[in-house]
């Protein structure tokens, strides 16, 4: 076998560690010297380290021992000698790979050698050409170029040195590796005759191949026969299998069918019973449909006849109201007429009129408080009886007479609240009543009918319901009972007592509770949020829902249980609540109103709980879209001006509601009902007096109606409101309250006030613009305007009204005063308003004075004393001339003392300062008189703090302190901050900026401190009306012991997954001890001797930053650098809610997937119907369809506790994938502080102190970009863990980037450890958007440990870095035979015999490995130089066979491995079978076979070793007498016919030498013994029989000292016999005689054979 085949990187770097200087030896001992031969037999010996053997092998090679006795013999060779013979063969290699190794650095060493002398010769050749050049240039005259090929020269004769420095150490080692090189070639020529002994031996391998090949091949055909037995057993049975599921299944398909035939008929069935059913209840619909359709045309003849009273009602009021105008003004003139004050009078009437009124409404008032009471009461009592109702428990005797206490103190509150209780017969006339408003008509006599029999019903209902029951307890069912039933049925309405009968059941019988843990209950137990469900502006035929978060605010454990809402809501509202069960103090549960109206009116109740503390209510408030008017001012006051002008102002109509409405603007100053509504347009004409009282009527019947109905339900508040509400509405509800009878003397008075408000109107200098009617839409505003025209001195008014067609808004009054005025001498503007003023400044104001006069006039201007020190007017008297005007200058300049000198015009809390003026004109009496407005205001800026202290500051940082400045004035002021220091800054905006009024802003001061000194200085703000505003500072200046080179680092845009590093440096600068600063009072050894410092960098936990070194120590004057390293990353929350969002969106597809396959199969149902036989097969589908959707939506529903998401996973790496896509610039700053220690290191087990006064601060803004390059493949991981692989080995990995970017990206890698396992074996390309790239990286270990390694992936924009790990591991395989000869023995020619061998992989990877035969092999010389070795050699060493001996002449091998490889996993074995199959005889049959695992490292390597004969003896043993070399030609003699017994003496005789040495010591003689084995080869042919032998001529051998024992024996077939000759010199022997005698030897088999045996003994004297 090839020598570099079996070499391998640990034997050559041990035999670098220098084999030379170890002496080679060997050892052989003799079987009989050997005391412990047969214990290395059984183990194996232990290996001797790497160089033990080469001396070892030295002694046995200096020693006398026989080898070849050794090798022939080989009953006596041991197990140790075959396991030498292994590892000689190692040594031997390692010793030729040393041999190369060596070689090859003598070849390396002269290549350098060679190019060193050329390039010294290239040299020379240069500077004979720069010295040629420099005489040159010197005849040339040119200096310059002298100097510089001077330097040149010098340049080359100092490289030229250098190069022949370097030949010359070259030339050294060149000889130093040629002498070792000779020494290793001595040492290799010493171990020839070893290494040929080592060949032979290996040899014995190669034999069994062969036999074991064939062996295996018929074991392969017969467990093939028997696989295809089983097979076709296997088909057999699968075949009978599959005729009975066919039988079962068409069963089946019979049974479904019948089973779909009988589904069809009761499916027809029940169809049929569906459409009878929806036939009945759509005739019961066109029924109702019917009864609605009559009510409705009563309904609509009634309002027609109910129109009709309205218009003759109207019309009698109107005589009436003008009767009582008449009255009026009557009594007006009488009063007048006798000097009395009329207005005072008819006022005092009014407001007796007001006091009765409101006497009235009080009166109401308390008759719905008693109603209310009742009602609770009613409601209390229901409660006690629907408890007694559901007590299990037997009453006491005293529970009767509680509850008749109970009853009669009820009937006397009922008699104080009302003496005359309405009879049966009225309450159920007043809900007839009641219910008649609530439709807005007067219900006519049938419809009255059948409500009266509608309620007889329900009450003879009820009646029979309770003579039914029977009472548990007599004494709750008495006519008492009966009687207050029947007093609640006139109360309350019948409906909602029926339709919520569990509203007084339930848990409402658990009595409230009034302390819990002794603090007392208040208000209702549970709070909504919010209070009132309110649907505001609502249309009919839509639908509203509304979310409501009940709380509990008791201080127990409360439920909460829904038991309605209010009777007339049920048909608009319902409510969707799940009850929460037992909810904590402060726990909230939800509620969801929903409102679907069907009338266009308001609508208010209640939705009612029960809980264990007691019932509560949560308000609902139902509006419709109205009308929300109003107007800016109802007051419009023109002043004073002067006849003949015109002025005009503006009033603003707004509508705040969702509601358009007409409007007009009446004049009349009493409103009538029916003037106090515009007409809407399409009316025929304008509505009488009757319609509008009628409408007023009704509407407020309506509200009254729903206020009574709604009021014994509603709590006690909501009736006051309303009452509220009714007081509020004056004019509509005094109708209403009088009765129809009063309504024709309100009408008739408002008339006749209006007709002559409209005379006087019409007299009037005030008038209306061009808009006096119009439409106002939701949420819009009209302006309207009022004109001015003075045409007469004198006051003028002019009271209107707008009215709108909205029934629910009321008129709006307006007044509009205007005065005209004569005088000739006027002030243009009577009211200077000189906005806001700031206190000592000046402002000024010109007064304009008009004159109509026809004279010059004389002015003087007159200010109260109380303002002369703050106003001036110049000048103070002036002449105006005739039709002129007069500019006088108004300065006004406000002190501080203003508040006290001028207490009554000046207002100190608002600042509103109102000054009246006087101008005295000459020759009238009367002055004129202006206003003076202003807003006096400070112009104060001021400071939350007056002083600032930024305590110590490091020189190398900046300390911030905030301070807040305000500005007191109602003016905005500028403000600046001027002859700032350097070493200070003040931000915002540099210092500068406006404050509004009353505003506060936050001004930053950041002190930067440049000297170590204490530093006090002022901060001056100036406002910008130039005032002053001081600020006082301090700060102490330190210097830090250390010192960072970069106190902000900014990171360039770092893509995820990617990194930046900045290199800064931090020094320490304590260089001399007499330095000093200012000792903080912390900090005591500021003055200390300069000391190492300890410093510690702190950067935020869970961050990207890392910082190294982190910590460690600095000596004065020394610096460290310091990495900062930004390498930005997802957040593992991110990525969690990541993955939930992607479940939550998988869901949702697997919910549309399973509603678009319910649609679908709906679908086919509809189009394949059940009856028909189409249907039948289509209806399969369905069912089949659904099996699979279940678990996946239930899987799907389940969202994952993002706890339980675990880094690594797949869900959790898809995640991160889609976070990298949809990635956007995130931008993060950090302040990483670096704490220094205030001196020397302490001790050992003291901390050390650190100071915040020595503290360093590092900024670092860190933005993070997308990543333009991704890892798709591996679930998204930036690791390659190859995990173990054998050494040797090697495994290919592949991973895939793709660009995500939208620019194409260049890819290059970094350069892997060249001597590594690891390399990247195709090359990087440039890819454009959106393509992949795939990058093969292989792992081949050569040692057995643990190797990780990186590999960067650059691009332009980012670095991707992928992680390469893996293990190498030693493949621990061993063989269950330990190596050397396997002798398969002897065999028939053309039969086999097979040897099982035995793998164990005790590794943990997998270990792939292969046979190798040395007879297969290329390398291998076949018959060559070897063989002719052999030939040539000693008697000795003739011995000692070839590697490969006698092959077969079929050209097959002798010996067959099977299998030739594989691979054996971890912990597991494989058997190997080797196949001895000669076909022809010879004794010479050898081989060598070797077990390579796939990193070339040999796990044992045996000498196979076999023998063939033609029959079945065989006689082993004795001297060689020929070369163990044959041709492989197959002789050309024919065999001959079997010979008989007679024939035995004419076959040729085989001759046999057997050599006997009998050993002579100390003139004693040991006989010399010899063994011959006879055997008997075993065979599967059954006419093969034992073998006989027997010695002729055996007297003559004793004559001669020769014994032979035993003479004749016989010998089974399988087995052998041996036979001693021994030689025992007789008395007459002489020295150095050799005796030699011949004897016949037969074997009796299946053949005859005769064996001429030649004896020759011989005495030896020298020692074995």
């Amino acid at each position: 076998m090839d020598v570099e085949d079996r070499e391998s990187p640990l034997d050559v770097a041990s035999d670098r560690c220098g084999l030379l200087g170890v002496q080679l030896s060997t050892h052989e001992g003799s079987g009989e010297d050997d005391p412990n031969q047969e214990t290395l037999k059984d183990e194996e010996p232990p290996l001797s380290p790497d160089l033990e053997w080469l001396e070892e092998l030295y002694e046995e090679d200096n020693g006398d021992g026989d080898l070849a006795v050794v090798a022939d013999s080989g009953k006596r060779r041991s197990y140790a000698e075959t396991a030498r013979m292994f590892k000689l063969r190692r040594n031997l290699d390692q010793l030729d790979c040393f041999h190369r190794q060596k070689e090859h650095d003598v070849i390396k060493a002269r290549e350098e050698l060679k190019l060193c002398r050329q390039n010294i010769e290239s040299l020379v050749g240069q500077r004979d050409n720069l010295e040629k050049e420099i005489e040159r240039q010197k005849a040339a005259d040119n200096s310059v170029a002298v100097f510089r090929l001077r330097v040149q020269h010098k340049h080359l004769c100092q490289k030229l040195q250098s190069e022949e420095e370097l030949e010359g150490h070259i030339n050294t080692d060149l000889k130093q590796q040629e002498l070792e090189l000779s020494e290793v070639e001595v040492e290799l020529g010493k171990f020839s005759s070893l290494r040929e002994e080592v060949q032979e031996e290996e040899r014995v391998f190669q034999v069994l191949k062969a036999q074991k090949a064939a062996t295996r091949l018929q074991q392969e055909r017969k467990a093939s026969q028997n696989l295809q037995l089983k097979i076709q057993h296997l088909r057999d049975k699968q075949a009978t299998m599959l005729k009975k599921e066919e039988a079962e299944c068409q069963k089946k398909i019979e049974e479904g069918q019948a089973s779909r035939k009988i589904a069809a008929k009761y499916l027809k069935e029940t169809i049929k019973r569906m459409h009878q059913q929806e036939a009945e209840k759509e005739q019961k619909n066109r029924e109702l449909l019917e009864k609605r359709i009559q009510a409705v045309k009563s309904l609509k003849s009634n309002i027609a006849a109910t129109q009709e009273s309205l218009r003759v009602q109207q019309s009698r009021a109107k005589e009436n109201a003008k009767k009582k105008e008449q009255q009026q003004r009557q009594l007006r003139e009488s009063l007048q007429a006798q000097g009395i004050n009329s207005i005072k009078h008819i006022y005092q009437q009014k407001q007796l009129e007001e006091i009765k009124r409101k006497q009235e409404e009080f009166e109401e008032r308390q008759k719905s408080k008693r109603v209310e009471i009742v009602s609770k009461i009613l409601q209390e009592e229901q409660l006690v009886k629907s408890r007694q109702r559901h007590q299990a428990l037997l009453l006491k005797p005293s529970a009767t007479d509680k509850f008749t206490s109970l009853r009669r103190a009820r009937e006397k509150l009922l008699y104080y609240l009302d003496p005359s209780p309405p009879s049966a017969t009225e309450a159920r006339a007043t809900i007839l009543r009641e219910f008649s408003d609530i439709s807005s008509s007067s219900s006519s006599s049938s419809d009255v009918e059948d409500l009266e029999e509608t309620m007889h019903q329900e009450v003879d209902h009820q009646s029979l319901a309770e003579s039914l029951a029977e009472p548990e307890f007599s004494g709750l069912w008495d006519q008492n009972y009966k009687k207050l039933l029947n007093e609640n049925t006139t109360l309350v309405q019948t409906e909602v007592k029926t339709e919520e009968p569990a509203m007084a059941s339930g848990k409402l019988n658990i009595p409230p509770l009034k302390k819990v843990h002794g603090k007392e209950l208040k208000g209702p137990p549970f709070i909504s949020k919010p209070e009132d469900i309110l649907f505001k502006d609502f249309e009919v035929g839509k639908m509203y829902k509304k979310k409501v978060i009940l709380t509990n605010v008791s201080y127990i454990t409360n439920h909460c249980k829904l038991l309605g809402v209010s009777a007339h809501l049920k048909d608009f509202i319902s409510i969707i609540f799940e009850p929460p069960g037992s909810l904590s103090t402060g726990m909230s549960c939800d509620m969801q109103a929903v409102f679907q109206p069907m009338l266009n009116e308001d609508l208010e109740g209640e939705v009612q709980f029960a809980s264990a503390v007691g019932s509560f209510s949560v308000p609902i408030r139902c509006t419709i879209k109205k009308c929300d008017l109003e107007v800016d001012s109802q007051i419009v006051d023109f002043g004073s001006h002067v006849v003949g002008q015109t002025i005009s102002r503006t009033l603003t109509l707004t509508n705040k509601g969702a509601l358009a409405t007409l409007f007009s603007l009446d004049t009349s100053t009493c409103l009538t009902p029916e003037t106090s509504r515009v007409p809407l347009p399409s009316q025929v004409s304008a509505n009488t007096c009757q319609e509008t009282s009628s409408q007023n009527t009704t509407s407020d019947n309506q509200r009254s109606s729903v206020s009574k109905g709604t009021g014994e339900l509603q709590p006690k508040q909501e009736s006051q409101e309303l009452s509220e509400t009714l007081q509020e509405e004056q004019p509509v509800s005094e109708a209403s309250a009088t009765g129809p009878e009063a309504i024709p003397e309100n009408c008739v008075s408002t008339n006749v006030d209006a007709q002559m408000d409209q005379s006087q109107s019409d007299f009037c200098d005030i008038s209306l613009g061009n808009d006096r009617d119009g439409k106002i839409g939701p949420f819009e505003s009209i302006k309207l305007e009022v004109v001015f025209t003075p045409s007469i001195p004198g006051e003028s008014k002019l009271d209107f009204h707008i009215k709108f067609s909205d029934l629910t808004s009321k008129p709006i009054r307006i007044q509009v005063r205007g005065v005209a005025v004569s005088f000739p001498i006027c002030v243009v503007q009577p009211s200077i308003d000189l906005k806001i003023c700031m206190f000592d400044r000046l402002y000024q104001e010109s007064i304009i004075v008009q004159s109509r006069a026809s004279t010059a006039l004389k002015l003087t201007f007159e200010v109260c004393p109380e303002m002369r020190k703050h106003m001036e007017i110049l000048p103070k008297t002036s002449f105006i001339q005739a039709q002129s005007t007069l500019n006088a200058q108004l300065k006004f300049l406000p002190r501080c003392s203003l508040s006290k000198d001028a207490k009554r015009f000046f207002d100190i809390d608002t600042g509103v300062l109102e000054v009246p003026v006087t101008v005295q004109v000459a020759s009238q009496v009367k002055p004129v008189h202006f206003t003076v407005h202003a807003v006096v205001t400070s112009s104060d800026l001021q400071f939350d703090r007056t002083d600032v202290d930024f305590g110590y500051c490091s020189i190398y940082q900046s300390v911030k302190s905030s301070v807040r400045l305000t500005n007191l004035s109602l003016l905005p002021q500028d403000f600046g901050f001027l002859g700032v220091p350097e070493f200070i800054e003040v931000q915002p905006n540099d210092g500068f900026g406006t404050l509004l009024p009353q505003e506060t802003l936050e001004i930053d001061l950041i002190f930067s401190a440049n000297k170590a000194k204490e530093y006090i200085f002022q901060l001056s703000c100036k406002s910008g009306i130039n005032r002053d505003f001081l600020l006082s500072c301090r700060a102490v200046g330190v210097r830090p012991p250390l010192e960072l080179s970069h106190s902000l680092v900014q990171f360039g845009a770092t893509a995820v997954g990617d990194r930046s590093t900045a290199i800064l440096y931090l020094i320490n600068c304590q260089t001399n001890p007499k330095i000093k600063q200012p000792i903080p009072p912390v900090v005591n050894d500021t003055m200390a001797p300069v000391a190492p410092r300890l410093f510690s960098f702190t950067p935020p936990k869970n961050s990207d930053i890392s910082i190294t070194p982190s910590a460690g120590s600095l000596l004065p004057g020394q610096r460290c650098m310091v990495q900062v390293t930004f390498r930005p990353r997802l957040l593992d929350q991110e990525i969690k809610e990541e993955v939930l969002r992607l479940l939550h969106r998988a869901r949702l597809l697997c919910e549309k997937d399973l509603e678009r396959n319910r649609y679908a199969e709906h679908e086919n149902k509809k189009v394949f119907p059940v009856g028909t036989t189409k249907g039948k097969k289509a209806s399969v589908s369905p069912k089949i369809s659904k099996v699979p959707d279940g678990p996946k939506t239930d899987q799907l529903s389940e969202s994952p506790n993002p706890a339980d998401i675990q880094p690594g996973s797949q869900q959790y790496e898809e995640a991160r994938v889609s976070l990298l896509y949809s990635f956007t610039q995130r931008h993060s700053e950090y302040t990483v502080p670096c704490f220094v220690s205030d001196g020397a290191p302490p001790e050992e087990d003291q901390q050390p102190t650190w100071s915040p006064f020595n503290t360093l601060y590092l900024k670092l803004q860190c933005p993070a970009v997308q990543p333009p390059l991704v890892v798709i493949s591996n679930n998204g991981l930036n690791i390659i863990d190859f995990h173990q692989v054998a050494v040797g080995e090697k495994v290919i990995k592949r991973f895939v980037v793709q660009n995500i970017s939208k620019e194409s990206l260049d890819l290059r890698s970094s350069v892997l450890d060249i001597h590594g396992p690891f390399s990247l074996l195709n090359a990087l390309r440039c890819i454009r958007p959106g393509e992949k790239h795939t990058l093969a990286l292989a792992f081949s270990p050569s040692l057995g440990k643990k190797y990780c390694e990186t590999l960067e992936v650059h691009s332009q924009k980012m670095t991707l870095e992928m992680t390469l790990c893996g293990e190498g591991v030693v493949p621990a395989v061993t063989s269950s035979h330990p190596g050397g000869l396997l002798d398969f023995g002897y065999v028939l020619e053309k039969e086999s015999t097979s040897q099982v061998l035995k793998l164990q992989n005790r590794s943990a990877v997998a270990v792939g490995f292969r046979v190798l035969l040395a007879s297969l092999s290329p390398s291998k010389p076949q018959g060559g130089a070897d063989k002719v070795a052999v030939l040539l050699a000693s008697y000795i060493n003739s011995q000692v066979q070839p590697t490969v001996g006698t092959q077969n002449y079929s050209g097959l091998s002798v010996f067959s491995v099977v299998p030739i490889e594989g691979s054996i996993a971890p912990g597991q074995s494989q058997d190997i079978t080797v196949t001895f199959q000669p076909d022809h005889p010879s004794v010479n049959y050898s081989d060598i076979l070797t077990i390579e695992l796939t990193n070339k490292s040999k796990v044992c390597m045996m000498d196979l070793k076999g023998a063939a004969s033609s029959n079945n003896m065989y006689l082993y043993g004795g001297d060689l007498l020929t070369v163990p070399v044959e041709s492989l030609l197959p002789p050309l003699i024919t065999s001959q016919p079997q010979l008989t017994e007679s024939e035995v003496i004419e076959k040729p005789i085989m001759p046999v030498l057997v050599t006997l040495r009998a050993r002579c010591s100390t003139g004693a003689i040991t006989p010399a013994v010899r063994e011959l084995q006879v055997g008997c080869i075993h065979s599967t042919q059954p006419s093969k029989k034992s073998v006989e032998f027997h010695w002729d001529n055996v007297g003559s051998l004793q004559q001669q000292g020769f014994s032979v024992e035993p003479s004749k024996g016989t010998v089974e077939a399988g087995h052998k016999r041996t036979i001693t000759v021994t030689w025992t010199p007789q008395s007459g022997y002489k020295p150095y005689e050799v005796v030699q005698t011949c004897v016949t030897l037969i074997l009796k088999g299946d053949e005859t054979n005769a064996y001429r045996v030649t004896l020759m003994a011989l005495v030896s004297t020298t020692a074995d």
